[in-house]
């Protein structure tokens, strides 16, 4: 059951797209306060579990830490950020006797303190009472995160090749770069399917513009990768750069399509390009406008897109830094009632909020301040190119994702969890987002594999990669001065090609539990408590996920391991792909194992009475061989496998 409490004057977010009758008074869960701003308590018991919150910090269970809703620009993943890229406000109090979901709409800054200022006490709130709280009661965790599906709508459906193995890096600029990429893959017989285009290619970081310098003919290079089995996947950020003749500038100007200021004038603020203007993606109009410039390069043959810098990102504003000169000068002339100290760290520093509350959307014909809304940007971003495609290219599926999101994005692309570091702890990290993730409704999600920042090292991206194979976005990806990590920069490459190969011998399994979960509203990944909700150690385990119904992954994310521990809550069978192309399958029954797993190979574990199937290896998605489809597992167990073109739109 779902119910539905209005406090005050909510503004739409579009997140829930089923019909809620509005419920009179309080739930009847915690305690509500309306006195300053918004505040819901409620008192947790000690076996009580909180589920939920998407793409957060720290472990599946949120219980001891104070988490923000603030889609943030934080390239440091570490356990005091409370903050990161996504804004998901769905959690789930799963206890012993009773369970409940609640979704707080509200498209801004909101705090959960799940046992932080207290241990028994969650409390969620926000500054204005003004907001859509959804209130779900079920018969378990699992059931109210059904019923949280079903209200939010189903998730986005990929293209086929989309399940395929990405190379990115920033800094490839010309074709010879990505030729390289491409060249190095077939040649040592790793399977490809992506090359990601980051800022490099664009003519001075300009949106929907390409280096005609480096690209003399760019659709000739997009059809001569297509020729080799490969899509490329441009990247768009949200600025829209300030010059005079630039086409997106020039339009946006003449459409009255960009944030405001107060007084009417856009907004600016500086981002890679220099000073820019952002599109007014809340106005439906602006919304339209900025999603048909995606034709660009649709029109060139590109069929996939990553959306970036979309929280918005700031750079810096000509206010803020005039304010900041002001402070500078008053410190060097010994006027300021700073220590000298201080300039260090004000000219450092980013005083985003101050930048964000310069900035207005027209919504519904009146300017609200960008701070009321903060969240619904990279969502309505996203939104905006989703809904072009399917005026634009309304045959084909189009693959779309995003760094920033609000609950409702899910419905018009997928996520990646942004700049990630180079660390052994961010492949569990990566690991206890993704049920989070698809609670919320992203079911396309990854991690930049082998870490964005710092320096990778061998041992640290096959670890990164085992686990990649499972996520739906399976994709490595660094950052420009880093050490370079495709797989090429390391010796024996044929331990990548076994570990990558693995996805693709998987690829029809984990498509087909991909879209049912899509279809169905249902999860393709969950804690184990979700499927063994009686076993009270399955309820504590959090470095160990279900895959659609069949299977349990347990990737080894320690330095110099040999494997390691693995709890079974019932017999299954112990699955590792082996470097030789061979599957080594052990019966194990329930209870504690110690899995053994060298670098160049892939376990899972099948679940008791049931079966995955598996292909041949092949070096891209359109190669694989359904006729080389075998079963492994418990064989006599039915499965039903899902296939579809992989391009057609799902009605």
């Amino acid at each position: 059951m779902i119910q539905k409490y209005i406090y005050g004057d909510p503004i739409e977010t579009d997140a829930v797209i089923k019909e809620i009758p509005t419920s009179e008074g309080h739930p009847s869960y915690g305690t509500i306060s309306t006195q300053d701003g918004f505040s819901f308590t409620y008192i947790m018991q000690p076996e009580d579990i909180v589920y939920g919150l998407g793409e957060s910090n720290r472990g599946i269970n949120k219980r001891g830490f104070l988490y923000v809703s603030n889609c943030t620009d934080e390239p440091n993943h570490t356990e005091d950020k409370q903050s990161l890229y996504g804004a998901h406000n769905f959690i789930i109090v799963d206890g012993i006797n009773h369970s409940f979901g609640l979704f707080v709409d509200y498209p801004t800054n909101l705090t959960f303190d799940i046992g932080y200022t207290r241990s028994d006490t969650l409390t969620i709130s926000c500054q204005d009472a003004d907001l859509n709280l959804y209130v779900i009661d079920g018969t378990d965790a699992y059931d109210i995160t059904r019923q949280f599906r079903h209200i939010i709508g189903r998730s986005y459906i990929p293209p086929r090749f989309a399940f395929g193995f990405g190379q990115s890096r920033w800094g490839y600029e010309k074709p010879e770069d990505f030729r390289k990429v491409v060249s190095e893959h077939r040649k040592a017989h790793v399977p490809l399917d992506m090359v990601y285009m980051d800022i490099d290619y664009m003519d001075g970081y300009k949106d929907f513009t390409v280096n005609t310098e480096a690209f003399p003919d760019f659709k000739g290079f997009v059809d001569e990768m297509k020729e080799d089995h490969i899509h490329l996947v441009p990247i768009i950020d949200a600025g829209v750069k300030i010059e005079e003749g630039y086409d997106a500038y020039e339009e946006g100007l003449a459409g009255d399509y960009f944030c405001k200021k107060e007084d009417g004038s856009n907004f600016e603020a500086a981002v890679w390009p220099g000073l820019t203007h952002f599109p007014d993606v809340l106005n439906p109009a602006a919304r339209a406008w900025f999603g048909q410039k995606y034709d660009s390069l649709l029109s060139q043959g590109i069929d996939a897109f990553w959306n970036d810098m979309n929280e918005p990102a700031i750079f810096y504003t000509p206010e803020g830094m005039a304010e900041k000169q002001k402070i500078t000068k008053e410190l060097l002339s010994g006027d300021s009632k700073y220590p000298p100290v201080a300039i260090f760290y004000l000219m450092s520093g980013n005083d985003i909020s101050s930048d964000y509350a310069r900035m207005y959307h027209k919504i519904d014909g009146k300017l609200v301040c960008h701070n009321k809304v903060h969240n619904l940007f990279g969502y309505n971003m996203t939104r905006a190119a989703s809904e072009a495609f399917a005026k634009l290219v309304p045959d084909r599926r189009i693959l779309l994702f995003s760094r920033s999101s609000y609950i409702g994005m899910h419905r018009y692309g997928g996520i990646w969890t942004g700049d990630n570091k180079s660390w052994w702890s961010h492949i569990l990290l990566c690991l206890k987002m993704l049920p989070g993730l698809n609670m919320c409704g992203f079911l396309y999600v990854g991690c930049d594999l082998g870490g964005f920042g710092e320096n990778t090292t061998r041992d640290l991206l096959l670890r990164f990669l085992a686990l990649g194979v499972f996520t739906p976005l399976m994709r490595n990806h660094s950052a420009t001065r880093t050490r370079e990590q495709e797989f090429y920069q390391f010796e024996d490459p044929q331990d990548f090609a076994a570990v990558i190969g693995v996805r693709y011998r998987l690829l029809p399994y984990l498509y087909s539990e991909y879209m049912k979960a899509a279809l169905g509203d249902d999860l393709y990944f969950k804690p184990l408590a979700f499927t063994y909700s009686d076993d009270a150690v399955a309820r504590q385990i959090e470095d160990q996920l279900m895959l659609g119904n069949e299977i349990m992954i347990a990737p080894v994310y320690t330095q110099n391991a040999a494997g390691r521990p693995v709890y079974l809550p019932e017999e299954m069978i112990f699955v590792k792909f082996l470097a030789d192309g061979t599957i080594l399958q052990e019966k194990w029954e329930k209870g504690w194992h110690f899995a053994e797993v060298a670098l160049n190979e892939v376990p899972l574990f099948i679940r008791k009475d049931h079966k995955i199937p598996v292909v041949d290896v092949a070096e891209y998605v359109d190669a694989i061989d359904m006729t080389t489809l075998q079963y492994i597992g418990y064989t006599d167990a039915d499965y039903e496998l899902y296939t579809d073109d992989g391009i057609t739109p799902i009605a």
